[in-house]
């Protein structure tokens, strides 16, 4: 693990620690902040956010090409105060429900600068995009182009007379990542096989009302290598020539030091632009893409505090979060770091585990903690992306807050969830007229 002067990659930028030994994000010191506004906390260096959306708008406008339009994926952290933070500084936002498509304009996306996505988009959604006006809406299968053409003919686009569409293509590239979220493979629930996209083309240039002006693929999340990049774009030129090519995103970020290192932004930009260039498609071609768990997951770390610690087999040491904050280790074996946030450099093997009913609620299976006790607050960086997203209520625990850090000042974005708001929506055999 890291020294006890030398903080990990997957930190955020701003990170260092004190003259103490003290973990600061964004200027502010977590011991504080975790007395201030309790355990467990996301917390988040919000000029990082800044800084890593200006890096790949940059990047993009250091090329030949026009400028490179760069869309949030917002599901890695579909809060409004970081939807706000990339609204201002010019980026698109993808969404993929009605409910995302609402925090986005909730949070100051103009509907042009949004991207629809979905493979199972309701009546009621479809609805939505097109009273809205999204920017593109991704036609992800045929039952939903007929259902568009249908809705479009019942006037679902108002006043509007056209909507700009993309046909997501599956290009059979699949990228070397978790199983399950690699979405570029032949059998993948999304999009048209290769096969069935030229029928598709035809079918959505054939909708009176839609403008089909490109093609959308998106081949996994957390991909350290760029190959299959260069592999997809050459499949999407194998389709012809388009205004629009969204690639989607995927690129990965470092979860501890001990894993590879991903490429940096300017390098998986650099490689987005070589390979559309390697590819034939015209400089003209408006490209997109949807970086997420890049934008966002190194940015915030999360803090808890240990309620307890045993001797097994192991050392465990539990702590007051868990699955219900961080679902990924449970859900893909997801490899975190974590440290005493005012000692770090610990070597003694430990297991920190969550407090809920699962024997697999271990947020770090192989963790190394200098001598921690009851009291001590634990830091586990990387958890800016999937973690607010896939928060839950599991063992009736309420979800944490959202603590956004610049300059020393600390301030709540999202309000930790009170017990009296677990039963807000229930409804009482009284209420029901029983």
């Amino acid at each position: 693990m890291v020294s006890s002067t030398t903080l990990s990659r997957a930190f955020p930028l701003s990170s260092r620690l004190d003259e103490r030994g003290r973990l600061e994000v964004g200027g502010c010191d977590t011991i504080e902040l975790a007395r201030e506004f309790g355990t467990p906390a996301y917390v988040v260096a919000e000029e990082d956010l800044t800084s890593r959306a200006r890096a790949f708008l940059d990047a993009g406008r250091d090329s030949a090409r026009e400028e490179l339009q760069v869309v949030f994926a917002s599901k890695a952290f579909p809060c409004t105060a970081v939807l706000e933070c990339f609204a201002r500084e010019g980026l698109w936002c993808d969404v993929a429900s009605g409910g995302e498509l609402h925090l986005a304009l909730n949070a100051g996306f103009a509907p042009e600068r949004i991207v629809m996505h979905g493979n199972a988009k309701s009546e009621t959604e479809l609805r939505m995009a097109l009273g809205r006006g999204v920017g593109q809406l991704v036609l992800d299968n045929f039952d939903e182009i007929e259902r568009i053409e249908r809705l479009i003919g019942e006037g679902a686009l108002g006043a509007r007379g056209r909507q700009s569409v993309l046909v997501r293509v599956t290009p059979d590239v699949r990228g070397e990542t978790h199983e399950k979220i690699s979405t570029g493979q032949a059998d993948s629930k999304f999009g048209f096989a290769m096969a069935d996209a030229p029928e598709a083309i035809a079918r959505a240039r054939s909708v009176e009302g839609l403008e089909l002006e490109g093609l959308h693929a998106h081949i996994g999340s957390q991909l350290l290598s760029l190959e299959p990049f260069r592999r997809a774009a050459a499949e999407l030129a194998s389709l012809g020539d388009f205004a629009v090519l969204d690639l989607g995103g995927g690129l990965g970020v470092s979860y501890t030091q001990e894993q590879p290192a991903p490429p940096s932004i300017e390098e998986y930009v650099g490689a987005i632009l070589d390979a559309v260039a390697e590819a034939g498609i015209a400089a003209q071609t408006r490209l997109m893409i949807e970086p997420g768990r890049s934008l966002c997951a190194n940015a915030a770390v999360t803090l808890y505090t240990v309620e307890s610690v045993k001797q097994n087999v192991s050392r465990w040491v539990a702590v007051d979060g868990g699955m219900s904050d961080n679902m990924r280790p449970m859900l893909y074996g997801s490899v975190y770091e974590a440290h005493v946030a005012d000692r770090f450099g610990g070597r003694t093997p430990c297991v920190l585990a969550g407090k809920h009913c699962e024997s697999g609620d271990v947020i770090v299976r192989a963790a190394q903690l200098d001598d921690p006790r009851a009291g001590d607050v634990i830091v586990t960086p990387a958890t800016g992306a999937y973690g607010y997203a896939m928060a839950n209520n599991y063992n009736g625990v309420p979800r944490p807050p959202v603590i956004f850090c610049r300059d020393g000042e600390a301030r709540v974005v999202v309000r930790r969830e009170s017990l009296e708001e677990l039963t807000a929506r229930d409804v009482s055999s009284v209420e029901a007229g029983r």
